[in-house]
């Protein structure tokens, strides 16, 4: 996984509790991430098979030779949002100019960056805008120390709603209190969680197979989670997460969101959005080159998802539909 054990990534271990892995005869073991451990690397050095990643950093790890090639795109659209305080005349990207903004490093700053250039906002000059490097918290924003914070639909914008005052009061915020601005709607969103593999073991004799089985299991779970939530948080509260079973619950509704509708079917991969995600990526030197015709397959995912249809033509993978839950906020995601 691209980080510790959460609802973001509930459609493999709904796969693994429903017995989709085993009907399609592989040994399942789930190995959580973290923020000291790179998938590419464990999936390089041959720890793992398959793993979860952000698309601008597998294109990365491929350009330094790992040898990743997406072979499924769970999500549809991304979870990066800016947000500022509804009082805060903050509305649009050209409002944060002259604004102290946060966001996280490591890569994660690509999409406001190409926002902010694309309304004339040079983030590298301190008399356009003031970057803050954000931690991964809402401490600095709740405090109103930065007048901007980047948050994730599933996580941080849920701390901001969760959050409890020191005289126990709560709720503090509401949606109402927040001013949000969509990267999606923006046009500068990078496509986040994907399937990968590396390069070398699906070009051994039978791995390709394997991968179709491993992705026809794994978009079963996504497609279970979609219609039972519940189901989904308690199996991830019981692989051991720190996180409260009220952050999990929104945080499973909120990863609906990004994979549901899936209008080409779960898994496959958008390719106008690929390139949106390419062009920022060498815009801003995550990379230093057009991605080769390798970078991406959609082959492995096509064969799963068309066998799937076939075998379970009752089963709905595009959730066209789909409409989400309304998730009841809870003290500190208790």
């Amino acid at each position: 996984m691209k980080w510790v054990t959460q609802a973001q990534f509930a459609g493999f271990y709904a796969a693994r509790e429903l017995g989709y892995y085993e009907e399609e005869g592989i040994a399942i073991e789930i190995l959580p991430g973290g923020p000291d451990i790179g998938p590419q690397q464990v999936v390089a050095a041959g720890g793992a098979e398959f793993g979860i990643d952000w698309m601008g950093s597998m294109l990365a790890s491929r350009e330094q030779g790992t040898g990743a090639v997406n072979i499924a795109q769970v999500f549809q659209r991304s979870g990066m949002r800016e947000i500022a305080w509804a009082d805060s005349g903050i509305e649009t990207i050209e409002d944060l100019r002259g604004r102290v903004v946060g966001v996280w490093g490591f890569g994660n700053q690509y999409p406001l960056f190409a926002a902010l250039v694309a309304n004339g906002i040079d983030p590298d000059n301190p008399d356009d805008i003031t970057i803050f490097n954000q931690p991964f918290d809402m401490v600095a924003f709740l405090n109103r120390e930065i007048d901007a914070a980047a948050a994730m639909t599933y996580n941080e914008m849920a701390q901001v709603l969760e959050y409890v005052d020191e005289d126990g009061n709560f709720p503090v915020y509401t949606l109402d209190d927040l001013n949000i601005i969509d990267l999606n709607e923006v046009g500068t969103a990078m496509l986040e969680d994907l399937v990968f593999a590396n390069e070398a073991w699906l070009a051994e004799e039978g791995n390709e197979d394997i991968a179709v089985r491993f992705l026809r299991a794994s978009l079963r779970g996504w497609t279970y989670c979609r219609d039972n939530q519940e189901d989904c948080v308690n199996w991830v509260l019981a692989e051991g997460s720190t996180l409260g079973v009220g952050h999990q619950t929104w945080m499973m509704n909120e990863i609906n969101k990004l994979i549901w509708p899936s209008p080409l079917g779960i898994g496959l991969l958008d390719m106008e959005l690929y390139q949106q995600t390419a062009d920022i990526a060498l815009n801003y030197e995550v990379i230093g080159a057009e991605p080769d015709e390798g970078a991406v397959r959609t082959d492995l995912a096509q064969a799963a998802l068309d066998s799937l249809m076939a075998d379970f033509p009752d089963e709905d993978f595009m959730g066209l539909e789909w409409e989400p839950l309304e998730v009841a906020i809870t003290p500190n995601g208790e």
